[in-house]
């Protein structure tokens, strides 16, 4: 009790003091001595850390154990071949008509994906004029979006080869 009269008194700041008397007065204060901001910060940074990871874990729209996939990484792969590939490619991996899909979902968010899918893209350049037509009333495709983007994302990251890919239980 008497300690934390002292803490008060050391922590009362004058009502015309100026702002190094503020200063000295928190440092004086056992609410944030660096003993105490390093006991609470080292807990509190590890907590965001396996929090972070956590969550960078749970963002991955796929699965694959060991070369095979889920059934919706799988569902991406056929729903990508039936409706994708005759413009970029097998895999996701370009062609004459259509941007590597592979390095494109690197840079981008599955909102953005999703953007350019349903409405299209028109780019426009000094050599050349692309344009992604729109799939947004194709039921096919765009009631599978999640599914193509899990495929086409694994593949991204690099944890999915080329080829069909083998299903988890085949």
């Amino acid at each position: 009790m008497e300690q934390q009269r002292r803490v008060e008194k050391r922590t009362r700041i004058p009502a015309k003091s100026g702002r190094g008397l503020r200063r000295n007065a928190l440092r004086f204060s056992t609410l944030h001595s660096p003993k105490t901001d390093r006991r609470f910060l080292i807990p509190v940074v590890a907590a965001l850390l396996v929090g972070s990871s956590a969550v960078a874990a749970a963002e991955q729209p796929y699965t694959v154990i060991d070369g095979k996939v889920d059934k919706k990484t799988f569902n991406g792969w056929r729903r990508y071949t039936e409706s994708c590939l005759r413009c970029h490619g097998p895999d996701g991996a370009g062609s004459s008509y259509g941007p590597d899909l592979v390095d494109s979902v690197k840079h981008m968010t599955q909102d953005e994906f999703n953007e350019v899918v349903v409405n299209g893209r028109t780019n426009v350049n000094p050599a050349s004029t692309s344009v992604m037509p729109p799939f947004g009333e194709v039921e096919d495709v765009v009631s599978y979006l999640d599914d193509i983007w899990a495929y086409l994302k694994a593949r991204a990251d690099g944890v999915l080869g080329r080829g069909r890919p083998p299903r988890i239980g085949d």
